[in-house]
């Protein structure tokens, strides 16, 4: 499997961000950062939105350091979260995961390859 270049002309490797909305999921949320960090392909961002946990997850999150962003919020529910994550993103592509799932380390390298492969597909998953 070829790494993703994001065209032939720039040979570049295109950025990502995810998004991992998240509501008292301390015992969780580690796993799915590790999965993202453990990428094949790095990730330019990993932005987990708390949002309103009582249960310690905000101080879990910021142990990690860059490339992971915390974003408070009040809760709103899953969707709000993710739309307030996505709005954040600046990658060109974006990926989402719950706070308590995890990836492959060479999902996101696959993704990348089928937009490579496809240009006309718009959506993977």
């Amino acid at each position: 499997m070829s790494i993703p270049t994001g065209g032939v002309s720039t040979g570049r490797i295109p950025t990502v961000s995810v998004v991992i909305p998240a509501y008292n999921a301390a015992a969780t949320i580690s796993r799915a950062i590790d999965s993202c960090l453990a990428q094949t392909i790095p990730l330019s961002q990993i932005i987990v939105v708390d949002d309103g946990s009582s249960d310690g997850l905000a101080e879990i999150v910021q142990g990690y350091g860059a490339p992971v962003t915390l974003i408070r919020q009040s809760n709103s529910r899953t969707a709000a979260a993710r739309n307030r994550g996505l709005d954040a993103a600046t990658g060109e592509f974006v990926g989402f995961l719950d706070a308590d799932d995890h990836w492959e380390s060479n999902k996101i390298e696959r993704q990348l390859c089928i937009f490579e492969q496809h240009p006309d597909v718009n959506v993977v998953a």
